[in-house]
């Protein structure tokens, strides 16, 4: 390759290897990759993908929890050139069925504890040529299944392609605003984005070939690569991006651990075991967690020792300025809050000791970042509108096979093309973003609009609640009515009345929750998402049917 490299990730990886071939690559456990091993693994499992008649643009679906097989399995599916597919394991059969025919699935890499969901779909899906089992210790095998393991170790290494900037990276939405969607991107524009790490570290972004490798050689040299934690899911964008994009165009190491349910002492372990320096998380439902484990070591006398911990990451879900708050009372960092969406990045928070946390939800917009209202017009600052925020950087081109939703949410004004994800905010007289919730989920009642999001910070702001989601119940008077879906923190028997007027003295009174339901605990998605069906369903079944409305 020559210094007019192609900027997509299997390139960028292949440069990295070369540079670095015995740095750390992947940690999980007893599994130890340097980077030459790693490239060689993934040249393997790349050459029998295409031995089976993939190639480029061809799907694999990766259906699986975070391992260092699953980081092997995409960096091979890149270099074959083929696209890669998130898959949520959770999903049933019926949704497994309509993600992988979506997205023409040819091949599927997955976890052997899958194997029998997998198996019961197999006759719906022609397309498939190939599945290879990651051996996960569940005792699961599915016959016609190749051995990821054998195939990393005994296929022929497919040779560096030809890569193209235009070749695509698709990430699958949860589909909280209907059915999962793939979001495309050219990996010319998103390995670019993912260079954003050197800037924290004080460097130049690389141009060419020779000043990335120069970059990382340097980084190693001065120990000062990154060794990441993805806390989350690596199925989802947060994951995927912060956890093992981002650190490894800088080199770094990723460190795994298989969090079947997160466990956020099984993580502080982790950090003390392999001086993690990066963390990716998905907000409080991450945050909070973590924070009482630190304080609850603190308590026992045996404080986790995070002294290696230098940044933590988060996008997706809110992140309370007291959880920030706590722990950086445990750790001298960096936290870094970005307000995104699988439709891209628009607005980032940034604090430490030396500039602590501000508001809940409030932003610092990206320069390319607008906000509009439904007729077009922009936003006025300090006005107290509220619109829709517009992407206008690093962006997707859009939605496979759906040219529809592409045009919806994907819109050009006065020349300029736009990213709309469907979050609304308020725009303070400084610029700054107050983010208030997705649309879709938005309570109208007796004429007022209400942000779930918004009403649930005031009830996670309160000592005795561990979490909240707030949804919006018929009512015969207002059209909908506020009901919260809470749940205590340990040894906590919060009252309602108390917890309604706490929301009261922080929010305007129509936005209070008209009555609360407990629950022991509340459920949302691995990666953190709010369960917003689940909870809508869990009010409305234990509200009398005069109360619910």
């Amino acid at each position: 390759m020559t210094a007019a490299m192609a900027w997509c990730f299997a390139a960028l990886w292949d440069a990295v290897a070369e540079a670095i071939p015995d740095a750390p690559a992947v940690a999980e456990g007893a599994i130890r990759r340097t980077w030459r091993t790693h490239e060689d693994r993934a040249a393997r499992l790349a050459g029998a993908l295409v031995a089976a008649g993939l190639g480029p643009d061809s799907k694999v679906a990766i259906y699986g929890y975070n391992s260092a097989a699953y980081v092997e399995a995409l960096y091979a599916v890149l270099k074959a050139r083929c696209t890669p597919v998130n898959v949520n394991y959770r999903y049933a059969e019926q949704e497994l069925t309509y993600l992988f025919d979506n997205a023409d699935a040819e091949a599927v890499i997955f976890d052997a504890r899958f194997g029998p969901r997998l198996a019961a779909i197999l006759p719906s899906l022609p397309k498939l040529k190939l599945l290879v089992e990651i051996d996960d210790g569940s005792g699961e095998r599915l016959p016609q299944a190749a051995r990821l393991e054998a195939l990393a170790e005994t296929c022929p290494p497919l040779a560096p392609r030809d890569y193209s900037e235009d070749d695509i990276l698709m990430l699958y939405t949860g589909g909280t605003t209907g059915l999962p969607k793939g979001v495309m991107y050219r990996q010319g524009d998103y390995s670019r984005a993912m260079l954003a790490g050197f800037d924290r570290m004080g460097l130049p972004r690389p141009a060419t070939r020779e000043e990335l490798q120069d970059a990382v050689r340097r980084l190693q040299a001065e120990g000062r690569a990154p060794v990441s934690t993805p806390a989350c899911p690596l199925m989802h964008g947060t994951g995927q991006n912060g956890g093992v994009l981002m650190p490894h165009a800088m080199g770094g190491c990723v460190v795994l651990f298989r969090n079947t349910r997160f466990d956020a002492d099984a993580l502080w372990r982790l950090v003390e075991a392999e001086a993690v320096s990066d963390l990716t998380i998905v907000g409080d439902a991450f945050a909070r967690p973590m924070l009482d484990a630190l304080e609850a070591a603190e308590a026992a006398g045996r404080p986790y020792d995070v002294s290696s911990l230098r940044r933590i990451l988060s996008s997706g879900v809110m992140f309370s300025r007291e959880t920030k708050e706590g722990l950086l009372r445990f750790a001298d960092i960096t936290i870094m809050d970005s307000m995104g969406a699988s439709e891209g990045g628009m607005a980032v928070s940034v604090v430490s000791r030396a500039s602590p946390p501000g508001e809940t939800a409030r932003f610092v917009a990206n320069p390319s970042t607008r906000v509009f209202r439904e007729d077009g017009r922009e936003v006025t600052p300090g006005s107290d509108e509220v619109g829709l925020i517009a992407n206008g950087g690093f962006s997707p081109i859009g939605y496979y096979k759906d040219p529809e939703k592409t045009a919806a949410t994907f819109r050009v004004i006065d020349g300029q093309r736009y990213s709309f994800p469907g979050d609304f905010a308020r725009v303070a007289a400084d610029g700054g973003l107050i983010l208030l919730g997705r649309g879709s989920n938005c309570i109208n009642t007796g004429g007022e609009k209400v942000f779930p999001e918004e009403v649930e910070e005031a009830l996670k702001a309160h000592p005795a609640v561990a979490d909240a989601l707030v949804v919006g119940l018929p009512d015969p008077r207002f059209g909908e009515r506020i009901v919260a879906v809470v749940a205590a923190a340990p040894g906590e028997a919060p009252d309602e009345a108390a917890l309604i007027a706490a929301v009261r003295a922080r929010l305007a009174d129509y936005k209070r929750p008209r009555a609360i339901v407990f629950a022991d605990e509340v459920r949302r998605a691995p990666n953190g998402k709010a369960d917003y069906a689940w909870a809508k369903a869990t009010a409305a079944g234990a509200l009398a049917p005069a109360e619910a409305g």
